[in-house]
């Protein structure tokens, strides 16, 4: 596996020599950070000082056994120090927060055990413009668009059959046919026009299927969705109620505060609570390959929270511990949320797509959804869930009707 040059490394170098206008860019194994053998390296880092940064992209040898997005690419300093630095913030966001993500697919679609000392990267010269997906879906090309990061006012993503310049559909053919099967290719298109093509990705083994249809009972405002072809989803779910985990959090300081009460809960019994909570939705996550959230209360009980991480102020060391449980309790909530394909909630929140999530091949048969309800009715649609009897495990379907709006079903 250590000899293994990397699918990304491997399309790349294809499409350069193929003469596609592919960025300068440059392999480094993992082995050559072992031995800190930077010669190569360093000799195209001085092709590309002018730039002061470049992107080191993850480039494990087998990463594509992962979906698009599950390693990070990120921006750096164009110097052995910035590449080695990103190289290790890729390695450590894949223990942390795609930990629970990677953990996932080697359950549910059979991806192998991944050594992270074996995570090369590919060096390129950062590119500025905006990012488009393309790839066949069914019969058509259809074109992904994330928002252009150089403009003050940024247009959400989206999806189009028709690309904004006919070139990137000629070219997507083109490199298609060349690399031989059906493929996702990424492309930077830079404010002047200009193509780049920075990544290609073998799709030919996935395939896409239809949804089944759903009953519904609870209707609620809106839904927002990058994909509309389907109008049926059915989903396991996990209630969120965050407003009474706070509620049962202050009880237990409220107890442990007393002084007149013989028997009372320590800060353990505290913290225990907190990781059991925890460990439900990481065990809920690993129990189902795709679900829902359905959010009753998710973070918008800032009072409660100030409220718990300040109750135990009188005793400095508690509240210490307590509040440092807390936030890392609010960042295992992230990390949750984060691998839920279906919110349902109030308005006031929404999943925040980047260009994997919005319109990655994997999203396909998958797409992320986000059904809500108006902020003013938000007591009223939760009472309403709850005398329905939702509850976390329950499966529900989500049916979009002629008007566009989700009905939200418990079956």
């Amino acid at each position: 596996m250590k000899n293994k040059v990397p699918e990304k490394a491997q399309l790349l170098e294809k499409l350069r020599s193929n003469g596609f206008n592919v960025p300068d860019f440059i392999y480094v194994p993992a082995n050559k950070f072992i031995s800190e053998d930077f010669k190569q390296l360093d000799l195209f880092l001085d092709k590309h000082r002018e730039s002061y940064k470049v992107i080191a992209r993850s480039a494990h040898p087998q990463e594509s056994d992962y979906y698009g997005g599950t390693f990070d690419s990120l921006e750096t300093y164009a110097d052995i120090g910035g590449i080695k630095y990103a190289r290790n913030r890729i390695i450590k966001i894949a223990q942390t927060s795609k930990q629970l993500s990677i953990h996932r697919q080697q359950i549910f679609n059979h991806a192998p055990n991944i050594n992270m000392d074996e995570m090369g990267v590919i060096v390129m010269p950062f590119v500025n413009g905006s990012s488009v997906m393309a790839k066949i879906i069914v019969d058509h090309w259809e074109f992904g668009y994330s928002r252009d990061r150089n403009r003050r006012v940024r247009s959400e993503p989206y999806i189009t059959k028709v690309p904004h310049d006919r070139k990137l559909l000629d070219l997507s053919e083109e490199i298609q046919k060349i690399l031989g099967f059906k493929c996702e290719i990424e492309y930077i298109i830079t404010n002047d026009g200009e193509i780049h093509v920075v990544q290609a990705k073998d799709i030919s083994d996935i395939e896409t299927m239809e949804a089944k249809e759903n009953q519904y009972s609870v209707k609620l405002d809106g839904i927002r969705r990058m994909r509309k072809r389907r109008n049926h989803r059915e989903r396991p779910v996990y209630v969120m109620d965050n407003k009474t985990f706070y509620i049962d959090i202050i009880s237990q300081c409220e107890e442990l505060v007393k002084e007149e009460k013989k028997s009372k809960p320590d800060i353990n019994d505290i913290i225990s609570s907190i990781k059991a909570y925890e460990k439900a939705l990481e065990s809920f996550a690993l129990r189902h390959q795709r679900f829902a959230v359905l959010g009753f209360s998710i973070q918008d009980s800032s009072e409660l929270f100030q409220i718990a991480n300040h109750y135990l102020d009188s005793f400095p060391e508690l509240q210490k511990t307590l509040s440092k449980a807390l936030h890392n309790n609010l960042y295992t909530i992230d990390i949750f949320l984060a691998e839920a394909d279906t919110l349902i909630a109030k308005d006031k929140f929404r999943i925040n797509l980047c260009s994997h999530d919005a319109y990655g091949i994997d999203t396909v048969r998958n797409p992320l959804w986000s059904a809500y309800w108006h902020i003013d009715r938000h007591d009223k649609v939760v009472k309403e869930f709850l005398n329905l009897g939702f509850k976390t495990g329950d499966t529900i379907g989500i049916a979009i009707d002629a008007e566009g709006l989700p009905i939200i079903s418990r079956h």
